[in-house]
């Protein structure tokens, strides 16, 4: 198995059942996330060295305009994609198996989890995980401690209010707010 061929079986949204050779290569992977993220969040850094440490981690040159505060989380890293003028703040859980893609010039808050995997229902498939991307637009405002879910797109200049679950599209343009998360203002 390759990094090709795992990211175009999670592009196709195919299911990853355990025990399998998808289940191996996502731990194999993990495991190099975790070394990583553990450099990236055990120092202080310039903005040159994380954006290098970033690049290790996706597997993919990160811009040098993106900006990063640690500590950041990620179970996998090789399946994320920043745009230009990207800023994360501090403590963000990114899920990315299934697909993260940010759009130039989009601001992500505090402990903000971005979740791209999700569980069957029937108790004896539990452990077999349901991979969906999450694309965000260009300038977009991630409140702190948002939740956005898999399946989920982001339209360009929506805010997500602070606290809010995001389980469905949201247009662009727009406020959404809540548990789950509705539009609450047009802009």
């Amino acid at each position: 198995m390759d990094l090709n061929t795992f990211l175009e079986h999670m592009k196709q949204r195919r299911p990853v059942p355990v025990p399998s050779e998808w289940q191996d290569f996502m731990t194999k992977t993990s495991q190099e996330a975790r070394r990583i993220t553990t450099e990236l969040n055990a120092s202080c850094h310039s903005p040159e060295t994380i954006c290098e440490l970033m690049s290790r981690l996706t597997g993919v040159p990160v811009d040098p305009t993106f900006r990063l505060f640690p500590p950041f989380y990620t179970d996998f890293g090789k399946n994320i994609r920043f745009g230009k003028n990207v800023f994360v703040n501090s403590g963000c859980c990114f899920q990315d198996q299934g697909g993260i893609t940010i759009g130039d010039g989009t601001l992500i808050g505090h402990q903000v989890v971005l979740a791209t995997l999700n569980h069957a229902l029937e108790p004896q498939q539990r452990a077999t995980t349901l991979p969906g991307p999450i694309v965000i637009g260009k300038k977009v405002w991630i409140g702190a401690h948002a939740t956005i879910l898999q399946n989920v797109t982001i339209g360009d200049n929506a805010v997500i209010a602070a606290g809010a679950v995001v389980t469905r599209d949201v247009p662009a343009n727009t406020v959404v707010a809540g548990v789950p998360a509705k539009v609450v203002k047009t802009l």
